[in-house]
């Protein structure tokens, strides 16, 4: 996170990356994603260029508490120019609250409001490009499929799979 400029903007989103149910490691099954993995955060730039990825957390873990977790959000006010407030993420429903710009929620039994539909649909054409850098991540076939090697070696294989990532150019 040291590599991170603390005046950009983020895009933010979280997903679940596959893999096999070992008894011994707890809270795996993702009730969102029907399977079990390990949740993982990625923030992009406005470009769509991956900022940064978060340690695997169990896929139980809701996006917005793997966010928290995370520490991205504890950004000390030292590394701010003077008198600059941190900048507002852009995140989807699931990180309401945490004080990023976010789509409006519907509230229930309502339709929503035309203005927050035009308001959701303008975060929803932002949003669309860490939509596709996780899709990208998941190319790799050790993200995609479910990982079978022993779950303590999940970590570094993200890690590698990284690294292969920032420095691939096509």
């Amino acid at each position: 996170m040291e590599d991170i400029d603390p005046t950009q903007v983020l895009i933010i989103d979280g997903t679940v990356l596959k893999t096999w149910d070992w008894k011994d490691t707890p809270g795996l099954f993702s009730g969102k994603y029907r399977t079990t993995g390990l949740n993982v955060q990625v923030a992009c730039t406005p470009s769509g260029a991956i900022a940064w990825v978060s340690d695997p957390l169990p896929g139980s873990v809701h996006d917005a508490a793997a966010l928290r977790a995370s520490g991205l959000l504890d950004l000390p006010p030292d590394h701010l120019p003077h008198g600059q407030t941190p900048p507002t993420h852009i995140s989807d429903k699931g990180y309401i609250g945490l004080g990023m710009t976010t789509p409006a929620k519907k509230q229930p039994g309502q339709p929503l409001p035309e203005a927050d539909r035009a308001y959701n649909t303008s975060i929803n054409r932002i949003r669309h490009v860490v939509e596709r850098a996780i899709a990208n991540l998941k190319t790799w076939r050790t993200l995609h499929t479910g990982y079978r090697r022993p779950i303590q070696t999940f970590p570094t294989t993200i890690t590698a799979t990284l690294a292969l990532t920032f420095t691939y150019t096509p």
